[in-house]
């Protein structure tokens, strides 16, 4: 394993044990990021369930976007990932970032989800 990969899998390991210890049971909204698209879901960890996911490939989305890779298309998943998750009932999640540093499309998403009323 590259050094960068290794670094990349204990920042991983450091925030899930985080949201673990930290998240008092909250579902958890966890994104992903490719070089491509932008894909979030919120998973109910406890019930081991998706409760609502969202990416810049939905249909919906894909037709006003330019591309799903830019700060714009994180921006129209977060929005569409709280629309979905208040749908189903869920207000509180905790924000899991994975491996990526909380910048530039990983914070438009949260900002966005915040934004459309998502708390974390």
């Amino acid at each position: 394993m590259s050094k960068q990969n290794e670094l990349n899998a204990r920042r991983k390991q450091r925030v899930r044990a985080r949201i673990k210890k930290y998240g008092s049971g909250r579902p958890r909204l966890s994104v992903f990021r490719s070089s491509k698209h932008i894909y979030a879901q919120i998973i109910d960890d406890t019930a081991g369930h998706t409760l609502a996911a969202a990416s810049s490939l939905d249909k919906d989305l894909r037709e006003g976007l330019k591309t799903g890779a830019d700060i714009d298309a994180a921006k129209a998943v977060g929005k569409l990932i709280a629309e979905r998750a208040t749908a189903k009932g869920v207000t509180a999640v905790v924000f899991d970032r994975g491996a990526y540093l909380f910048h530039g499309r990983v914070k438009a998403l949260a900002d966005a989800a915040r934004e459309a009323g998502l708390q974390f």
